[in-house]
């Protein structure tokens, strides 16, 4: 079993570079925009397979197809003017977040509760968690195409890659 899933996790991360395959050759005149294009890439390739985050996480081994993929992140940033220190930070910071999606902490069981049992829940939570409640009661994910679970929309994916990006561009730069 843990065989084929280590074969269906090559096989998405081959979807991945044959989509790259064209930037192999590329310059890096401008890591952070090459690098945001490609992890946007890949993204796209977990939204056609959205339960392919949940099979990544849990292997526990590289194979040679993963190991390709991490080799053209490293090279971007490398070629862009990254350490091999930073660059290795970089790619902790970056975890999942390189193949195109958030680990979630959380996953409530039941995702698809009624609108109204959802007000019920809010309103028990408001007294006791205000501020909990109300970033919950402000924020939508009302994008299913977008979205790898609960709270991984394209719009928090692509702040948190450019978070991460314009901080490690200060790192670089501070060298």
């Amino acid at each position: 079993k843990e065989a084929i899933l280590d074969g269906v996790v090559d096989v998405i991360v081959a979807e991945i570079n044959e989509a790259l395959a064209d930037d192999e050759a590329r310059p890096v005149d401008d890591w952070a925009s090459v690098l945001r294009s490609q992890i946007l890439t890949a993204r796209q390739v977990m939204l056609r397979h959205p339960w392919a985050p949940g099979v990544i996480e849990g292997r526990t081994d590289i194979s040679p197809t993963l190991a390709f993929y991490y080799e053209s992140v490293l090279r971007i940033m490398i070629e862009g003017g990254f350490t091999y220190d930073l660059a290795h930070h970089a790619m902790h910071t970056l975890g999942s977040r390189a193949l195109g999606f958030n680990q979630e902490l959380f996953q409530p069981d039941d995702m698809d509760q009624g609108e109204e049992d959802a007000t019920e829940m809010m309103e028990q939570m408001a007294e006791q968690l205000p501020h909990l409640t109300g970033m919950m009661m402000e924020i939508s994910h009302d994008d299913p195409e977008s979205t790898l679970g609960w709270c991984d929309d394209q719009t928090e994916f692509e702040f948190g890659i450019d978070v991460i990006l314009e901080g490690l561009e200060r790192r670089r730069t501070n060298l």
